[in-house]
């Protein structure tokens, strides 16, 4: 039967709410109010700045243009043209992950229109429009963007068709139950008369949005659930895809820019002669922290830049170090004032009655985005009006930002948001464009300003560094009776917020991941020790769980060792109570072949989380050398992220996310020294390479729950399934990112170590690692104390 939505409610979260909790509440609303939208994108064709597709362009006004466009625009989402052309407006930002295609596809199947008849534009800023069901606001992020759609958008197409429909039933003068639609075109099943979307809209115009809209039922899909071809491919594989950075405006120039080495430091002076006398240089502007030299092309920029001796005032963070704050991570976590999480049941009792006790300390690196496009962003500020074009996860936040720097009205502040080559979070943020905007208020023209690889990664905002004491109480059958996480570490909310976060209140990323698990634990105590770092932090794909589910996971691993247990077994055993993620482990297992005999030195490691509305598996086969190089040899994951969309898409997604975890398990760690990141490009922020990547299956099993998030579920579970690889082939836990390959190198017999053959990860300073769990000599203590020494 079809699905009939009617009323306004949807279960909204309320703003800034981002916990676990609200996440699933969101999952399980009823209806949603009617949202309606359209976007347009139509491949192959290459456009210039300011000519490309947008509601500028179409007249759709919103964009300081006005409402001019003629045709039928039921709301925010659709615009079908006389010509019968077919506009799609995304709310959200394609950077990558396949947006613009999967939500097209909601639309256009209740539309009736194919995805070969539509064109896409990114919407502009436009909160009232284009506000996330689950961020509460106009944002790209948290994997959140089929999820807040899922309803909305296929609502629009709805009720777009069934005007459409009417339109034509009342022209014919028939019951609109005797009328279909299909590929755009109105049929009259009795009659066989047809007519044409684009001949409708006048008529359509005129209907009534309807109150109640009757969905499609899933087994009716024609196009949701089957595989489809992206709509961005062919113009990224042709070149005219336009990204940020290839913006050209009439008198733009390009600006490049030095920012102060060291953390929070100033411009103290800097003679700007030497600069303006090389050729190509038109300008030097001053920041607070920087200085910028804009010049006709981007080399006059930079050889400019080159030209200066910049005095800087390094202010007081110059002795910031990564051992410093590692110590001061692990001191707060023993003596810091925790903010609870998540407790369940008797924790002390659970001790009390262990038989044994296991505990380990995990600690994770800062981590830079390091996206393929680096930060650029062109502004032209003039006296009425600022413009601005770049690739922004938070067009609205952009908006408001330049708005409160000009002084100008929002209204007068127009954002042209672009597809993103890699956001990952970092886009989130608007530093990058605030800087924009302060350098072009100093000038006429347009100017785009485009930092280098070295200072994207330098000057990036980071993941937190974490420090994680992790403890559990084991019964005579080697089961869990209770189990602890102390997390300590940054506040990514704290820094996101306007007003900050208070001290004392929870920040439910930091902790997501770890205080709700798969696993039926009979007690449970997650807290979180809040320690800012002297850094400026900000999300990263997979936000908490990324981190938390590495520790939770790489743990279970080591109480099924304690146990005597096999690894898979220990979890099917905790996973009673949770069908779905029991049914995505058996799944990845099989196909995986556990169990299987394997070579020396070669491993099976598996992890198991439930994140972003999305059940995930992933069995990761890799062999160590015994010069402790690590190699991939295979990787099967089983997803079931509800009803997918594009079966396609839900693959690359895994694949994708599952790599990039994969350089941050093993290549990736920001480190200070002198107040300065010691990383510059991806020679020391190494990425791995597609050569070192082995056979990957994805299998995805059928449901019929509500579609969850997938854009950082594979991230999430790279290291765990990494680690726990590395300790079945070898025996050694490694329980600090990036993995220490070092500890991996088996000894000869005069007890050296073999040579290395791989690159070794990046040591974060200060942090190490080791091959054995922790018997407390105290088992009945729940504290989660622990000293410096790696357990």
């Amino acid at each position: 039967m079809a699905k009939k939505i009617s009323g306004p409610s949807y279960g909204l979260l309320e703003p800034g709410d981002l916990s676990v909790t609200s996440r699933r509440r969101f999952l399980q609303g009823g209806g949603a109010g009617l949202l309606m939208g359209f976007v347009w994108l139509r491949n192959g064709k290459a456009w210039a700045a300011g000519e490309e597709p947008s509601l500028k362009v179409i007249g759709g006004g919103d964009n300081n243009g006005g409402n001019t466009f003629q045709g039928f625009q039921p709301g925010g989402f659709i615009r079908i043209a006389g010509d019968g052309k077919i506009t799609f407006i995304i709310p959200n930002t394609e950077m990558g992950q396949g947006i613009y295609t999967g939500e097209s596809m909601l639309i256009a199947e209740e539309l009736e229109v194919g995805l070969d008849q539509i064109t896409v534009i990114p919407a502009p800023p436009n909160e009232q429009l284009y506000q996330q069901p689950i961020l509460k606001s106009q944002a790209t992020g948290g994997s959140t963007s089929i999820r807040g759609a899922w309803i909305p958008l296929r609502q629009a197409g709805a009720a777009a068709r069934t005007m459409l429909v009417a339109a034509a039933a009342a022209r014919w003068g028939v019951p609109a139950g005797e009328c279909t639609a299909e590929r755009a075109v109105v049929k009259h099943g009795p009659t066989g008369r047809t007519l044409g979307y684009g001949e409708l809209v006048d008529d359509a115009s005129k209907q009534t949005v309807p109150a109640d809209i009757v969905l499609k039922d899933p087994k009716d899909f024609k196009l949701v659930g089957k595989p489809a071809k992206r709509i961005d491919t062919p113009s990224k594989v042709n070149g005219s895809a336009l990204y940020g950075i290839d913006v050209r405006l009439p008198g733009m120039k390009i600006a490049a820019v030095e920012v102060c080495p060291v953390v929070d430091g100033k411009l103290k002076d800097v003679d700007t002669r030497p600069a303006r006398a090389v050729p190509g240089v038109v300008d030097v502007v001053k920041l607070d922290n920087a200085v910028a030299v804009i010049g006709d092309h981007f080399w006059a920029a930079r050889q400019g830049l080159a030209a200066l001796d910049i005095n800087w005032d390094n202010g007081s963070k110059e002795n910031v170090s990564t051992q410093r704050i590692v110590e001061d991570l692990k001191t707060a976590s023993e003596v810091g004032k925790p903010v609870m999480g998540r407790t369940v049941g008797d924790v002390a009792a659970g001790f009390r009655n262990a038989a044994k006790t296991v505990e380990a300390v995990y600690q994770l690196p800062f981590l830079a985005h390091a996206t393929m496009e680096p930060i650029n962003t062109t502004v032209h500020v003039r006296p009425d009006a600022c413009e601005i074009w770049v690739g922004t996860q938070a067009p609205t936040a952009v908006q408001k930002a330049a708005a409160d720097l000009t002084g100008l009205p929002v209204e007068k502040v127009i954002v042209n948001n672009y597809m993103i080559g890699g956001g990952f979070g970092r886009r989130l943020i608007a530093d990058s464009i605030v800087q924009a905007v302060n350098i072009a208020k100093q000038v006429s023209y347009p100017v785009k300003v485009i930092w280098t690889r070295e200072q994207d990664i330098k000057h990036d905002l980071f993941r937190p560094a974490y420090y994680d004491h992790i403890k559990a109480g084991l019964g005579a059958d080697g089961m869990p009776t209770v189990f602890t996480d102390r997390v300590t570490g940054g506040s990514v909310l704290g820094s996101y917020l306007p007003k900050g976060l208070p001290e004392g209140v929870l920040d439910t990323d930091a902790i997501e991941g770890a205080a709700e698990t798969p696993y039926d634990f009979p007690a449970t105590q997650v807290d979180w020790v809040r320690k800012d770092p002297p850094i400026k932090v900000n999300w990263w794909r997979g936000v908490g769980p990324t981190h938390n589910v590495f520790v939770v996971e790489s743990f279970i691993d080591e109480m099924a060792q304690a146990a005597g247990k096999d690894p898979v077994e220990y979890r099917r055993a905790l996973l009673g109570k949770n069908p779905r993620a029991l049914a995505v482990l058996n799944l990845a297992a099989e196909k995986a072949g556990w169990g299987e005999k394997l070579p020396d030195r070669t491993g099976r490691g598996i992890s198991l989380h439930d994140s972003f509305g999305s059940y995930l598996a992933v069995v990761l086969e890799t062999s160590v050398s015994p010069a402790g190089e690590v190699k991939l040899r295979r990787i099967t994951a089983a997803v079931d992220c509800g009803i997918n969309i594009n079966p396609n898409s839900v693959k690359a997604q895994v694949e994708g996310g599952f790599v990039f975890g994969l350089s941050a398990a093993l290549y990736n760690g920001i480190t200070l020294a002198n107040g300065q990141v010691e990383q510059n490009n991806f020679n020391d922020y190494r990425q791995i390479r597609i050569n070192e990547i082995p056979p990957f299956e994805v299998h995805i099993v059928a449901s019929g729950e509500n579609p969850g998030g997938l854009g950082e579920s594979g991230t999430v579970s790279a290291a765990p399934s990494l680690g726990n690889a590395i300790f079945a082939a070898t025996g050694v836990r490694l329980r600090t990112l990036p993995f220490d390959r070092e500890e991996l190198r088996q000894k000869g017999s005069d007890g050296s170590v073999l040579s290395m053959v791989a690159p070794v990860g990046l040591a974060v300073a200060g942090l190490a690692s080791s091959d054995g769990a922790k018997t407390s000599s105290d088992p009945a203590r729940p504290d989660l104390s622990l000293s410096s020494e790696m357990v």
